[in-house]
């Protein structure tokens, strides 16, 4: 028995007992070889690409069989498992899979009975995978309307929330995309929500702010639950010069650019807005919702507000200070099962005006731990918790703090800043927290290193603005660098690191970068074409006994010039066949509407988020 029969046998030790569909097995008999059936024939397996991320399996029954198993080799170089069992009536199987685990991968149907099983030849996934990739529009398109600037899934990712900040209705409330198109009030912004059932996705809602108003950018910020059920917006330019949640005058447009965040339930397949959320010393020009995170059971909620002006250093300071300009703030939320309610005000250690402390900002599952960065902070010293953090000889070089929660209290834990930090590095454009909060990825964006894929040289300084990323772990023993990430074809201009996720285990890393210029489709393309200007990318990044490597290169099936794929980023799910990526193309031109629609229309620049 060859090496491939051999696997397939492993394979089948544990299946033959449940597929004695005609023959009386099980009973505690025993048959006669004169009585055992004829071996089955082989079937013919054919694979097919369709999209949502499914490859749709077809074959002939074949005679005697009494069932089939599906086996699957993901990478093409390691032994077959089965995915599925299926009866002998079954001549079709619709397998969904994370494409960018998939691009090498086998399959064998074996088609048994109580007898004996006999192996199909094998089938070989090949090419771009870009049939099977999702496409998602909105379904009121509008010019320039930045459908896919954000986007986030659920934890098992089956509902997805994507931004539209320049949609132009002026709705308000919830609605189902009919009355999306009126134009009444220029880039307030909505969210659509989608779910998936097994049906497929459809969309489930359309969302506006209770009180709509022009430019207030509703949606560039989103997050939900694990479960899907609570929604977070951002609406950094949103106008009210209101404080705290819930509270009357939402309308008033006193303080221009304050910012507000606004918290949506779902009951059952119905969404109703639960919070209006502004901070308690609200004033023009803060931009409070300029960023905003979600714990996994939905009740903290973690608000950036990166240009608030108070001068207070660390925990608990005074709000109504404004001696720090564009210093920056977090502002930290709780649900106490009846209302939310502001929990924490929290400053950097080192806040200095023009920090823009809040940036981005991340939560641990249990909401217990915040990461916040700060891509303005201006500390020279490079690595983890640096003895100097005043120095202030960078500028722009970026930092990123992490705090913890113990009861009611938050702490300052780390100071975490690049270990070939320079200025202008923007380091904390994006970050990203694993569940158990022990992995944290962070984005560089205008980092200049001319280095390709793993651990490579940081400090030549040859491609500017190409990006890269960071992962730092935190096993008890406080915060290392575990990996020092750049795309496998950087180039100045890139700017990797404008899109950012970690998968809830922390060991899948999906990164976008918006300007990358390649007109290659679908996974692992030409990397070097250079014909699509801010085109974008994405880049999957896994890790396997604490090292990291590049599993794949992302484009669009559809790339075009100033989409810029990638902007935005999310996964769902562990790293695994269950995982799900979006990723946002706000700058997409294809008229479509609704799921898997026309993608070569290239009629109205209009966005896109696609599902891998």
């Amino acid at each position: 028995m060859d090496t491939f029969k051999r696997r397939l046998a492993v394979a089948l030790m544990g299946t033959l007992a449940g597929l004695l569909f005609a023959c009386g097995g099980g009973g505690g008999g025993t048959t006669s070889a004169s009585s055992s059936p004829p071996a089955p024939s082989a079937a013919t397996l054919s694979l097919v690409l369709q999209g949502t991320k499914t490859f749709h399996f077809s074959w002939a029954p074949t005679s005697v069989a009494t069932g089939y198993v599906l086996l699957e080799d993901a990478d093409g170089s390691s032994d077959y498992t089965p995915v599925a069992r299926l009866p002998a009536e079954a001549s079709a199987y619709d397998h969904e899979v994370f494409l960018p685990a998939r691009v090498n991968a086998r399959y064998v149907l074996q088609a048994c009975n109580v007898g004996a099983c006999a192996d199909s030849a094998a089938v070989s996934v090949s090419g771009t995978l870009a049939g099977a990739v999702g496409y998602v529009k909105a379904s009121a398109q509008e010019l320039d309307g930045g459908f896919g600037v954000s986007v986030a899934l659920s934890g098992d990712g089956r509902t997805m929330a994507v931004g539209m900040p320049l949609d132009d209705s002026n709705a308000r409330g919830i609605g189902t995309g009919g009355d999306a198109a009126n134009n009444g009030a220029e880039n307030s912004g909505a969210v659509y929500l989608f779910a998936r059932t097994s049906d497929g996705w459809s969309q489930q809602a359309y969302v506006k702010a209770s009180n709509t108003g022009a430019h207030d950018h509703f949606g560039e910020q989103v997050d939900l639950s694990a479960d899907g059920n609570v929604l977070a917006v951002g609406a950094r330019n949103e106008d009210s010069g209101t404080t705290g949640v819930n509270s009357q005058g939402q309308s008033n447009d006193g303080a221009a650019q304050s910012g507000a965040v606004y918290l949506f339930r779902r009951h059952g397949a119905a969404w109703n807005q639960e919070a209006y959320v502004k901070a308690l010393n609200t004033e023009a020009g803060d931009q409070f919702g300029g960023s905003l995170a979600l714990a996994a059971d939905g009740k903290t909620l973690a608000v950036g507000a990166p240009f608030e002006d108070g001068a207070g250093r660390g925990l608990g300071g005074d709000e109504a200070s404004n001696g720090a300009a564009e210093s920056g703030a977090v502002y930290v939320f709780m649900h106490n099962g009846i209302a939310w309610m502001q929990q924490a005000y929290i400053k950097s250690s080192n806040a200095d005006a023009g920090d823009h402390f809040g940036a981005d900002v991340a939560l641990s599952a249990d909401g217990k731990l915040l990461a916040a960065s700060a891509v303005g902070e201006s500390g020279f010293a490079g690595n983890v918790s640096p003895s100097n953090p005043a120095d202030n000889a960078a500028p722009a070089a970026g930092a990123v703090y992490v705090f913890r929660r113990s009861g009611a209290i938050w702490t300052e834990e780390a100071y975490l800043k690049a270990p070939n930090g320079e200025a202008h590095d923007a380091f904390g454009t994006r970050i990203a927290l694993s569940g158990d909060g022990t992995t944290l990825a962070i984005g560089a964006d205008g980092e200049d290193a001319f280095a390709q894929g793993v651990n490579g040289d940081g400090f030549n300084n040859a491609a500017l603005d190409s990006g890269a990323v960071y992962v730092l772990t935190n096993t008890g023993a406080g915060w290392a660098h575990q990996a020092y990430l750049k795309s496998s074809n950087a180039e100045a201009g890139d700017r990797f690191g404008t899109g950012l996720a970690l998968s809830f285990d922390g060991n899948a890393l999906a990164v976008g970068t918006s300007t990358e210029s390649s007109l290659a489709p679908g996974l692992n393309g030409n990397q070097s074409d250079n014909s699509a200007s801010a085109s974008g990318a994405a880049y999957v990044f896994v890790r396997r006994g604490g090292t990291w490597s590049q599993q794949a290169y992302v484009k669009a099936p559809n790339p075009g010039a100033n989409d810029q794929f990638g902007a935005s980023v999310a996964l769902g799910g562990d790293a695994g066949q269950a995982l799900t990526l979006a990723v946002g193309a706000g700058g997409e031109e294809s008229q479509a509407t609704g799921i898997n629609g026309d993608q070569t229309d290239n009629s109205l620049r209009s966005g896109a988020v696609y599902l891998y």
